[in-house]
């Protein structure tokens, strides 16, 4: 049994003995309380994850229906934060110009992870790890992408995009990652085919320099971004892709989620390069991180923007936390604290010039109770903190849930001592919320206009990008009508919409993703694309989703012109999505007859052959 624990709306619910049980997913863990309430209070289940518990069983916990959380941690002229608006539809369009996209990434998508030339990156190497994946599956092929690049153009014309994002592999063009090394220029050429077949279809290509694939050699030989000399080598890099593609690329984003790349690549290890340096990994990781985008930043500021005209952002991944309890001041100063402790981490140094006060008090302190000299938060120099602030040319935000956010004191002893703990929060999710897929995606579209809102208030209303928003399925059977993923797009965008009535400056959104492809440490379990890939087929053949038809609608209006038409929309995509279940279904007798031409009719050749050759020595024997 743990202490008693209670939650509060207005008034304390009365505390009640709380059972517990650990659930642990790579290095966090969830747990999910029992709470009892006070005796006439109306009850709704909710559950609520812990991190860093231990040693408990899977229960329920409930939580006042009256208690509908509302966020006053920031103020915004345009925005009321305490106004409950989660179940309104607001009909209209997104302003002339705005940008409608999808976006993948290399190793997700590419395959050829061995040809023409490219080197090794961390994510090859991790992904052959037995247990290190789900069903031990690797993005050795993924969807093939390298070898279909005039396929799938034509699939982001015919769904109408404005843009596309995609990442280059640093190892496929800079094998070892260190550039006076060697230049592959095969893998110049891919991107070079791939940028121009965009521009040939219209279609505005946003390029990210890092989206996890680090070169294995540099993570041997250095330890990759636990070392500073990572920013000299990215920088190289970059300056390399500014030189050979800048011509014809406008946007660029120097990393796409960082959060993820020092958390769980250096402090769970549930990432490549599967390092566990539990306090410490992830935030010299980051650090390193934040250095190398603002050194790039400079360069083409320096060298490249007054010839090529583009503009550099990065792309920073977030959910929204919100109070469990609006009346509770510690509630209120956990959700901000959760948003800073990721969203914040990185923003704030490049809009402000250094870390989140809250993280620098948070971790600084428990650092000293550690009996640590130093705060395991680097630390910026005042030469660093001018350098770093300011290199953002638009901010790309990925999104795609919410979180319930209560204060939790963790403990400080130095073996327990990590990036979860030292946030001293635990999160909350609904059980109401749809979950279709990755068991961390709860559909919550109120929590994507908040979080928009927060970025306007905190960093002074930048040029923001959608850069990934999206739902996934977790399915054993094939589903194209994905009419769910229709009602996470719709209430998404609407959220984004009402943003931009609020007042945010989003410029353009980027569905995630185009392709099904492979999903991390979930293999192929987890998919997110707008097109079903069959990976059981060599091919790699691409189906439309229900939701291909739908995103195709909202982009051609530039939104949501009325009710009707929209309603309309969503019931013609689900009705088109069953003649490509028709062709998907068709997909195994296809692969059976490929099994049969290209397996079974070579090795009866091959033994007739065999047979005949027997049958002659024989012959020859009984002549001679």
């Amino acid at each position: 049994m743990l202490p008693a624990f209670s939650l509060t709306a207005g008034t304390a619910l009365e505390k009640g003995s709380v059972s517990a049980a650990n659930v642990t997913r790579g290095g966090s863990e969830t747990c999910f309380f029992t709470c009892s309430a006070a005796p006439g209070k109306s009850l709704s289940p909710f559950r609520l994850r812990w991190p860093g518990c231990s040693k408990c069983n899977l229960h329920k916990a409930y939580r006042s229906g009256a208690e509908r959380v509302r966020n006053c941690a920031a103020d915004s002229e345009d925005f009321d934060w305490t106004k409950d608006e989660h179940g309104s539809f607001y009909y209209g369009t997104f302003p002339a110009g705005f940008s409608w996209g999808a976006g993948g990434s290399a190793y997700q998508t590419e395959g050829a992870w061995d040809k023409d030339g490219k080197g090794l990156s961390i994510w090859d190497v991790f992904s052959h790890k037995k247990g290190k994946i789900q069903q031990n599956e690797t993005g050795d092929s993924s969807c093939e992408g390298y070898y279909k690049v005039k396929d799938d153009v034509s699939l982001m014309k015919e769904l109408m995009l404005n843009h596309y994002i995609f990442s280059i592999s640093w190892p496929r063009i800079i094998p070892t990652g260190i550039k006076s090394d060697h230049i592959n220029e095969r893998g110049i050429q891919y991107y070079d085919q791939l940028i121009n077949q965009l521009l040939e279809n219209k279609i505005t290509p946003i390029v990210t320099l890092y989206h996890w694939d680090l070169p294995q050699f540099l993570q041997e030989k250095y330890g990759g971004w636990q070392n500073i000399s990572m920013v000299n080598h990215f920088n190289e890099f970059a300056n390399l892709c500014f030189e050979r593609f800048g011509n014809r690329v406008k946007h660029w984003i120097t990393f796409s989620n960082p959060w993820s790349v020092a958390v769980e690549g250096y402090e769970t290890g549930e990432h490549a390069p599967g390092l566990k340096l539990r306090g410490t990994g992830a935030y010299r990781a980051a650090h390193h991180i934040i250095k190398a985008h603002a050194k790039v930043w400079h360069t083409y500021d320096t060298q490249w923007r007054g010839k090529q005209r583009g503009l550099v952002g990065i792309s920073l991944s977030g959910d929204w936390g919100e109070p469990v309890d609006i009346s509770n001041q510690r509630d209120i100063e956990a959700s901000e604290r959760y948003v800073q402790f990721s969203l914040g981490w990185f923003a704030t140094p490049i809009f402000h010039g250094d870390y989140p006060q809250v993280m620098k008090d948070f971790v600084g302190r428990k650092s000293a109770q550690q009996g640590l000299g130093t705060s395991r938060l680097p630390s910026f120099s005042p030469q660093e903190k001018s350098y770093i602030k300011g290199t953002c040319d638009f901010l790309g935000i990925g999104h795609f849930t919410t979180r319930y956010i209560t204060h939790k004191n963790n403990p400080s002893g130095r073996s327990s001592s990590s990036f979860f703990t030292d946030r001293d929060v635990a999160e909350l999710v609904d059980p109401r919320w749809p979950d279709p897929g990755s068991e961390w995606l709860y559909s919550v579209p109120w929590g994507f206009r908040r979080l928009l809102n927060f970025v306007k208030t905190q960093y002074g209303n930048p040029t923001i990008y959608v850069t990934e928003n999206g739902v996934s399925e977790k399915m054993l059977c094939t589903e194209l009508c994905d009419d769910w993923r229709i009602q996470y797009f719709k209430d998404y965008i609407n959220e984004m919409l009402k943003a931009i009535k609020d007042g945010v400056n989003v410029k353009g959104y980027t569905a995630w993703s185009l392709l099904d492809k492979f999903e991390w440490d979930e293999g192929y379990s987890e998919r997110f694309g707008l097109y079903y890939v069959d990976f059981r087929n060599k091919n790699k053949p691409r189906y439309p989703k229900a939701s291909v038809q739908f995103y195709k609608q909202v982009i051609s209006s530039n939104g949501f012109p009325n009710q009707r038409e929209v309603e309309n929309w969503r019931r013609k995509a689900v009705e088109t999505c069953s003649s490509s279940n028709q062709l998907l279904a068709a997909d195994p007798l296809t692969s059976h007859m490929e099994m049969v031409t290209e397996i079974v009719v070579p090795t009866v050749c091959t033994l007739s052959i065999l047979l005949c050759a027997v049958f002659l020595m024989f012959l020859l024997r009984r002549r001679n």
